[in-house]
């Protein structure tokens, strides 16, 4: 019982640090490109939109 409790809070963990990873790598994109700096940059030496991320793999996608 007491291996089954802890295989389960380290499972719950592991979820909970993931999402709390996508959350902020989200809020500090979005707050770099709203910034003066961001913006300056992106104006000077253009955007990357063409980077993919292990996100963009969805099983939906066909490709």
């Amino acid at each position: 019982m007491a291996f089954d409790s802890l295989v389960f809070s380290i499972i719950l963990w592991i979820v909970g640090l993931f999402i709390l990873y996508i959350v902020i790598s989200a809020a500090v994109k979005d707050g770099i490109n709203k910034s003066v700096i961001g913006q300056f940059i992106e104006k000077k030496y253009g955007t990357e939109e063409d980077k993919k991320s292990f996100l963009d793999s969805d099983l939906d996608n066909d490709k």
